[in-house]
């Protein structure tokens, strides 16, 4: 299917598509989707698409069905004006998910393994142009843990638990965790957590980046609600190019990266949304963004 036009694009989307491959989809109506899942929930919250893997008696693993849910629901928000942030969870208290169902990955064949499958959810969620929050809700190991790696914050509980323990089933991460997870803890813990495959608690992965936030079990959803709703109080374009940036940022080299940020910040300075955040700062009172 053609494109939109780029002329009716806001300056965030046209900033967004040109760079890195990312996708900018025309708007679903206001209704959103109504689609019967089987192995997820999907929630309007406000600003908030809230998406929860909903295999409790199974510690949430990611069977095949599950990811095609999973990713059909990722689309859906992103093509929804109405939600400005993607929040991901997992049902229950015990896990936001434990790993790929490995009743399934018992018989991946080489062919099957080459298919994107997790990696390909993880870089959806990267990809997506709306923010997106991994709301951690206790074990987030294997798959799971490359879901949450795929978002671009995660929060989590207390008792939470990570790990990518897949060198003990004879296999290596499949899903993107070899990549991403050094990029966000560092070579040293990223090579600490796959070499040695021991979980580590919410505190040590708060201490290393791999949360930003541990907060009470009963608190994670209203920590991640007031996340989104800061989110979007900003300009609409400001947290996608913001996302863009830092992306686009840590694969280029850094006279690229500065290159990009001037483009971009030169693009924004020219919108609508630029002299009401000003001038609403200068008069001290909130702003009416637009998104123009």
């Amino acid at each position: 299917m053609a494109l939109p036009n780029q002329r009716h694009r806001s300056v965030g989307e046209r900033i967004c598509l040109q760079f890195r491959g990312w996708v900018v989809w025309p708007a679903l109506p206001a209704s959103g989707i109504d689609v019967n899942y089987e192995n997820i929930l999907y929630e309007l919250r406000g600003p908030m698409a809230l998406i929860t893997i909903n295999r409790a008696d199974k510690h949430n693993a990611i069977s095949l069905a599950t990811l095609d849910e999973l990713q059909h629901a990722a689309r859906a928000a992103a093509l929804d004006d109405n939600v400005r942030v993607i929040t991901i969870t997992g049902a229950g208290d015990r896990a936001f998910a434990s790993g790929s169902d490995l009743s399934e990955v018992l018989h991946r064949d080489f062919r099957k393994a080459l298919e994107p499958i997790v990696q390909g959810l993880a870089d959806q969620l990267e990809r997506t142009p709306k923010p997106t929050i991994a709301a951690i809700n206790g074990i987030c190991m294997g798959g799971g843990l490359e879901v949450a790696l795929g978002c671009d914050l995660r929060i989590c509980v207390p008792h939470a638990r990570f790990a990518t323990p897949e060198g003990k089933l004879g296999i290596i991460p499949g899903g993107g965790a070899t990549a991403r997870l050094p990029r966000i803890v560092g070579r040293g813990w990223g090579m600490e957590m796959m070499l040695m495959g021991e979980p580590i608690n919410a505190e040590r992965a708060l201490a290393i980046g791999l949360v930003t936030r541990v907060v009470a079990a009963d608190e994670l959803l209203a920590e991640a609600q007031r996340m989104a709703e800061h989110l979007a109080s900003f300009a609409p374009f400001v947290p996608r190019t913001m996302k863009a940036m830092v992306h686009f940022g840590m694969e280029a080299s850094l006279a690229g990266a500065l290159m990009f940020e001037k483009y971009a910040q030169g693009a924004l300075v020219q919108t609508e949304d630029k002299v009401e955040g000003i001038t609403a700062f200068l008069e001290k009172r909130p702003p009416e963004f637009k998104g123009r």
